[in-house]
């Protein structure tokens, strides 16, 4: 489908909570992937950026890079087939909050988001978006609202009031 406006812009936030690649723990990593796209989003010419936290440490933001650039397989390696400039990776602070029913990203001088669910109509329980095929989330994902501030002089996102989701997930690429 179409996005809403000239280009889809946008990001994921990742915290990783457990898991490995090889012998690498990753628990406790995280990173924020900026993607700008063309109005339809699989005709690819994506550009992208990924920022792991600069607490990683060195064998963390290689096993993380490998991941999302689609270098070590699995989904991201679907994802990366759109991506035509991907920026260089960059090591800083990041920042995520998870306060229930509403997650805040935040990348100091680079991004600050906020993403709120939406009640649902019993007002006790959110609304989901369920048994959708993506390569990324998980098959059912949380409907929400935010805003974002995102610039680093190649991908500018500025949103108020905009559509969100976030979602639980496992990710599993088979050694080969």
């Amino acid at each position: 489908q179409l996005c809403t406006h000239e280009r889809c812009v946008g990001f994921w936030a990742i915290r990783i909570d457990q898991g490995s690649f090889g012998d690498v723990s990753l628990g406790g990593v995280k990173a924020v992937i900026a993607y700008d796209s063309p109005k339809h989003m699989i005709a690819g010419n994506w550009t992208e950026v990924i920022v792991i936290d600069r607490a990683a440490s060195a064998a963390q933001r290689r096993a993380v890079e490998a991941m999302l650039t689609g270098s070590a397989g699995g989904p991201w390696a679907v994802l990366a087939r759109f991506v035509g400039r991907r920026l260089d990776t960059r090591f800083l602070p990041v920042e995520l909050a998870d306060e229930g029913n509403t997650k805040r990203a935040r990348i100091p001088g680079l991004l600050e988001a906020a993403v709120t669910q939406i009640r649902g109509r019993d007002r006790g329980r959110p609304v989901l978006f369920q048994n959708i095929f993506n390569q990324i989330h998980d098959a059912t994902q949380v409907l929400a609202t935010g805003t974002t501030e995102y610039g680093d002089g190649v991908i500018k996102i500025s949103t108020s009031r905009t559509h969100g989701l976030f979602s639980n997930f496992d990710w599993v690429v088979e050694a080969s």
